[in-house]
């Protein structure tokens, strides 16, 4: 009876060995060094609990990964958005990396499932906390870092969070039609015009779908909840076109070779 206890301990780590080992198959990374991997994911809770064992906490992982988070984030934005003005990288920016995004990306890997947690936390909901959370993802671009360096790190944002810019979950803070008009009145190219293609959907669920010529040539269509939602997507079309034209008739010698 003198080693129920910590035979109980043994049992509970190796299943925890186990959960980081099917976590990393899932995500497709696997840590050289998966202390590292463990610090990520051990909230202060569970090393109060138990202190005999050497276990850091993630908050110094939580730290780092804040840092290359922005870093990286910030050189994402900063390539794909060459027109958006240092306010509106650092808007756009600062929504990717808030809170609620963070725990929306960290949902969607299931880090809530792997988290370390001292009973107390445990009880009171900590595994599902979006603050929590959020830290966590913090901690894992750290620990990634730290074991892998940059490039595996942008290349997990490029599966995680870069798809969810490019699909346009923070359209609502990206003026895609400011932008759009401003290139058009640099290079004096004529007059933009939107126009709504079509309305359909139940009035609780409408879906609108828009477009954007230039001199009543299309550019662009988008579609959206909103009609403002549906011109900004039809923007970002048109700005993609736009930019892909100048930077091809920036080239003339790449084009002539071609031919």
């Amino acid at each position: 009876m003198r080693h129920t206890g910590r035979d109980r301990d043994k049992k509970y780590f190796r299943a925890n060995d186990q959960k980081f080992k099917e976590f990393q198959t899932r995500i497709g990374i696997h840590f050289q060094n998966e202390k590292l991997l463990k610090q990520a994911f051990t909230h202060s809770s569970y090393v109060n609990e138990h202190r005999r064992k050497p276990y850091e906490d993630n908050e110094r992982l939580e730290f780092l990964g804040d840092a290359v988070l922005e870093l990286t984030v910030s050189q994402f934005l900063y390539k794909k958005y060459p027109m958006m003005s240092e306010g509106e990288l650092t808007k756009l920016r600062a929504a990717v990396v808030c809170e609620p995004s963070l725990v929306e990306f960290a949902n969607q890997l299931n880090f809530g499932e792997v988290v370390l947690l001292g009973k107390g936390e445990e009880m009171t909901g900590g595994r599902s906390r979006p603050a929590l959370l959020a830290d966590v993802f913090e901690a894992f671009i750290g620990a990634l870092y730290l074991d892998k360096g940059i490039e595996t790190v942008l290349s997990f944002l490029e599966e995680v969070v870069f798809p969810k810019i490019d699909a346009g979950a923070f359209s609502h803070v990206m003026d895609f039609k400011s932008q759009l008009q401003e290139l058009v009145q640099r290079d004096a190219a004529g007059t933009l015009e939107y126009k709504i293609l079509s309305e359909t959907g139940p009035a609780h669920n409408r879906e609108f779908e828009s477009l954007v010529a230039l001199n009543g040539q299309e550019l662009g269509t988008g579609k959206g909840r909103s009609k403002k939602e549906a011109e900004q997507h039809a923007a970002q079309m048109a700005l993609g076109k736009l930019k892909a034209h100048m930077e091809a008739i920036s080239k003339p010698n790449d084009i002539k070779s071609k031919d």
